[in-house]
C-alpha cells in the first residue's frame, strides 16, 4: 500500500497483471525526437502497454507527450527507437488506431451521423448502407447522442462534440485508442460526466487506451497506470522518469475517488514529482 511507502514504480496488483502473451500489446524501444540537432526533447524512452490496459501520461509542457503520441498515431516519426503495435512496427496513420484531440476535428458540414459514418465507410468499404447505418447508431447511442444523430457540429456543444469524436474513434473498432487530453476544454462537470462514460465504455470494450492528461484526479480515476515524464534542461533530456500502477480498484468512481484508502499517497506522490522532481 502507498502507505507503506513502497515504491510506486514497482507496485504490481494481480488484477492489473497482464497474460505474459498480452504483456506488450505496445512496445515502445528507445524512442527520441529532436527538432534541434542535438538537442533531444526527449530521449531512450521505453515502456509497454498490455492489451485492454488503460496508460495514461502526464508532464508539463513542452516535455514532448504529444510528440510521443503522435509518433504511436504515425503522426509523426522519431528522431530514433521504434514502436510496436501487435507485432507489426507503426510507420504511418492507420485505422487499427483511433486517435481523439483536445479539438474535436469533426467536419462542419456533415451530421454527427456522416461525420461517423466517414470514418466506418473508410475502415469498411465494402459494407452496405445498413451496415454502415448500423454501426453510427450502436456507437452514437453508446456516448448518448442518438437525439442528435443529425445535427451539424454548430448545432452541439462542447461535450457532445467530444462525444462525437469518442463515438467515431470506437466506430472503427480500433486495436488502440489515443487520446490527447480529449476533455481540456470542456467545463468541470461536462468533463467528469465524459470521464464516468469513457471508464464505463473502456470496461465494456475493453479497449486499450493511451491518454495524454495534466489533470491528476483524472490519471488517477482513468488509467491502469501512469508514465510520470521528466522535462529536458540545459544537460540532459526528457523521458519517462517512472511509471506508476494504480493501486486503487478498477471498480473506482469519480464521486468518492477521494474516499478510496491510497488515493491522498497516490496523488500526492504524482504532485511531489511534478513540483519537485520532474527537472531532475
Amino acid at each position: 500500500m502507498w502507505s507503506e511507502r513502497v515504491d510506486p514504480a514497482v507496485v504490481s496488483p494481480a488484477e492489473h497483471r497482464p497474460p505474459a502473451s498480452e504483456a506488450k500489446f505496445l512496445s515502445v524501444e528507445a524512442l527520441g525526437k529532436s527538432f534541434v540537432p542535438g538537442k533531444p526533447v526527449f530521449d531512450n524512452v521505453h515502456f509497454t502497454i498490455a492489451r485492454g490496459e488503460f496508460v495514461c501520461i502526464i508532464g508539463h509542457s513542452g516535455c514532448g507527450k504529444t510528440t510521443i503520441l503522435n509518433v504511436l498515431a504515425g503522426l509523426d516519426t522519431a528522431t530514433s527507437g521504434h514502436v510496436f503495435m501487435d507485432g507489426r512496427e507503426i510507420a504511418g496513420p492507420g485505422l487499427e488506431r483511433g486517435v481523439v484531440f483536445q479539438s474535436h476535428a469533426l467536419m462542419p458540414w456533415l451530421t454527427v451521423r456522416k461525420n461517423i459514418a466517414f470514418a466506418v465507410e473508410s475502415r469498411w468499404p465494402q459494407w452496405s448502407r445498413a451496415q454502415v447505418d448500423a454501426q453510427v447508431e450502436q456507437f452514437v447511442a453508446m456516448v448518448g447522442l442518438h437525439a442528435a444523430i443529425d445535427k451539424k457540429p454548430s448545432q452541439l456543444s462542447g461535450g457532445m462534440k467530444q462525444r462525437v469524436g469518442i463515438a467515431r474513434a470506437f466506430a472503427i473498432q480500433p486495436k488502440m485508442l489515443l487520446l490527447d487530453e480529449p476533455f481540456g476544454a470542456l467545463d468541470a462537470l461536462t468533463r467528469g460526466t465524459i470521464q464516468d462514460e469513457l471508464m464505463a465504455i473502456v470496461r465494456e470494450t475493453r479497449q486499450t487506451v493511451f491518454m495524454i492528461t495534466h489533470d491528476v484526479d483524472e490519471a488517477i480515476l482513468l488509467a491502469d497506470r501512469i508514465l510520470l515524464m521528466r522535462n529536458a534542461t540545459d544537460t540532459s533530456s526528457g523521458g519517462i522518469a517512472e511509471e506508476v500502477v494504480n493501486p486503487l480498484p478498477r471498480t473506482r468512481k469519480r464521486a468518492g475517488l477521494h474516499h478510496l484508502p491510497g488515493y491522498y499517497d497516490l496523488r500526492n506522490h504524482i504532485v511531489d514529482f511534478l513540483v519537485h522532481r520532474s527537472n531532475a
